[in-house]
């Protein structure tokens, strides 16, 4: 389950589908990543080919990456069960 955002429009997205804080053309995507995030009990439940889940290293050690679109990046980490820290970002 989805515990914590780190993104404020990601979230309002999740909860509202407003695309507002997010990419409009990444919509589609992002949902289908955060639903199947808010299923998961680990970071391998993400592991969908063409979504290039990466385990990331040094600040973000722990937090995990897939891709949604170019440089853009879905980041999360798990505490047990939990997604937490859901981040959208532009990596490069």
């Amino acid at each position: 389950m989805i515990k914590s955002f780190r993104h404020a429009g990601l979230e309002h997205y999740y909860h509202t589908d407003s695309k507002a804080g997010i990419h409009p053309e990444h919509a589609t995507k992002l949902r289908r990543q955060l639903t199947l995030l808010d299923t998961s009990t680990s970071p391998k439940d993400m592991n969908v080919p063409g979504w290039h889940l990466y385990a990331l290293e040094g600040k973000l050690r722990g937090h995990w990456s897939v891709r949604v679109s170019g440089n853009w990046r879905m980041t999360f980490r798990f505490e047990d069960e939990d997604a937490v820290l859901v981040d959208y970002q532009d990596y490069h």
